[in-house]
């Protein structure tokens, strides 16, 4: 087996690959509007209650008419995976790990295809969809051979006179619940770090994106996954998921999300069902209120850039996105005023126009809360771009940028999730780590700074998951930047690290003596 290597992202320069993501669109577009089943141990269950996905760039595009589930479907879809589970555990490692291969190559081929979904479904841009493709490539390639690695013999002191061998074996039942703002990356992370673990899979996707996790199971069976290992169980999240999380064979949950669904879920989860005889586990990340730090002696342009791509890209969508800006007092004005002059130049529009650099914000719900804060900022803060609605019949909105805001101010504490970022002025570099850490979040965090003691200072001392020095705080690679935070951010399962497969396991130890 080669070695681990990222998924190149697609050079979008180049008139072939252009014309291809073109035609991936294309295909796309001639397949909006079919109708999408549940599938529970491989049977397609359709349903009366049906839900429609928007396109968030133009809403009177339908992209898929899903089936949704209820309490009675949900029972179903855990007994399926209970009675799957007695199977699927006892399959040897290496085979689970080559499903995930097959499935990599198979999505490979696929690439601009489901990258083009998620144009239409997502609202991603074509480089952001391009690089989701790429991590849920890379996590199911980086999977497939932490399993590997974890089923050989395992390092213990040896002692004369016994054998003694430790295993990971796998849980049980899992309920996953990803996100719909890395719908194809994060959800394939999730899920297949689960069943090739060894567990087995009710699979909850987030409704806006429900079409990319259906695509998605097509290519789990033209892998060879056998049925029951993952259901499709589309529906709300207030009745579907709150169901399987309670249930008493629900063995753990695997949650992306928002802080408010995941302190409900951990809740949840504690409480002891009748004829539950396990502590369920909860893997889950919940957001950020990420800050980048710039020093006096930073290199401003490079400054400016990183925080630009990092506040606005995918209109802000991302649990690692910046949204506070924390600038040495002795070049904010400099700063402030590069930032919003590159935010000036960013062009709104269309996901499916290559060269935007902002699409829309994925639904109703996210569009009107966004406003909301952005009115909220326009009193906390002073407007120096933005500040509203852009045109276009979708969820648009202008890259918003608030100057001179307290560090305690609500669109400073609060995430907002969208593209409105808020520039705080520090007296030295000690005060602007200390406003950093003021929130309940721990997530990614940037220092832009030449000095290596104020590095080392803020590598001990900026509580973040994910730390990032002289570049933006968003981008983490499978293998190269395990992902996950600290505090209200979550449970710092390090996504895409050698550790997360524990998270999906536990640890056997055999001793014989001899």
């Amino acid at each position: 087996m080669i070695e681990f290597r990222n998924e190149p992202f697609t050079d979008f320069s180049k008139e072939e690959n252009r014309l291809a993501f073109e035609a991936a669109l294309n295909k796309v577009k001639s397949e909006l509007g079919k109708e999408y089943d549940l599938i529970i141990g491989g049977e397609r269950i359709k349903t009366g209650n049906k839900v429609k996905s928007i396109n968030p760039s133009n809403v009177d595009e339908v992209i898929g008419i899903i089936s949704e589930a209820d309490e009675k479907l949900a029972e179903k879809a855990m007994q399926t995976a209970v009675e799957t589970f007695a199977t699927w555990k006892k399959t040897d490692p290496a085979a689970r790990a080559r499903v995930l291969f097959k499935a990599a190559a198979i999505l490979r081929r696929r690439k601009h295809e489901f990258s083009a979904w998620m144009v239409h479904e997502a609202g991603k841009s074509w480089p952001e969809a391009d690089a989701d493709t790429a991590e849920a490539i890379d996590f199911m390639e980086f999977y497939g051979r932490e399993m590997i690695r974890l089923s050989e013999r395992q390092p213990l002191t040896r002692i004369p006179g016994e054998d003694n061998n430790l295993t990971y074996i796998p849980l049980g039942v899992g309920v996953v619940i990803p996100p719909w703002n890395f719908p194809l990356a994060i959800m394939v992370g999730m899920t297949t770090a689960a069943l090739v673990s060894g567990n087995t899979v009710v699979l909850k996707p987030a409704t806006p994106t429900n079409v990319i996790a259906a695509k998605f199971m097509e290519i789990l069976q033209d892998a060879g996954l056998p049925d029951g290992v993952v259901n499709y169980v589309p529906g709300p999240g207030s009745v579907v998921g709150e169901y399987l999380v309670k249930h008493p064979m629900t063995r753990f949950i695997a949650f992306t999300g928002s802080r408010e669904v995941g302190l409900r879920i951990n809740e949840q989860a504690a409480k002891t069902a009748p004829g539950q005889k396990w502590i369920k586990r909860v893997v889950a990340e919940m957001g950020g209120k990420d800050s980048i730090v710039v020093d006096e002696d930073a290199d401003l342009d490079l400054a400016a850039e990183a925080i630009v791509k990092s506040a606005f890209g995918f209109s802000g969508q991302k649990c690692s996105a910046c949204s506070r800006a924390i600038i040495h007092q002795n070049v904010y004005d400099e700063v402030l005023n590069k930032v919003v002059e590159k935010t000036n130049e960013l062009k709104v529009g269309e996901a499916k126009t290559l060269g935007i650099d902002m699409g829309p914000v994925i639904d109703d719900k996210a569009y009107n809360k966004i406003l909301e804060y952005i009115e909220i900022g326009k009193k906390e803060g002073r407007l120096m771009t933005g500040g509203g609605k852009a045109e276009g019949n979708g969820y648009f909105i202008q890259p918003t940028v608030f100057a001179d805001v307290d560090p305690k101010a609500r669109i400073a504490q609060e995430e907002i999730f969208g593209p409105v970022l808020a520039f705080i002025k520090a007296k030295d570099f000690d005060h602007a780590l200390e406003i950093a850490n003021n929130t309940e979040f721990g997530l990614t965090g940037s220092v832009i700074c030449r000095d290596r003691l104020k590095l080392e200072k803020a590598r001990d001392e900026f509580f973040v998951g994910n730390l990032y020095f002289n570049r933006k705080c968003t981008g983490a690679l499978v293998g190269v930047h395990p992902f996950g935070g600290f505090n209200m951010s979550g449970t710092d399962s390090k996504a895409g690290g050698r550790d997360y497969l524990l998270l999906f396991t536990q640890a056997k130890l055999v001793s014989e003596q001899l």
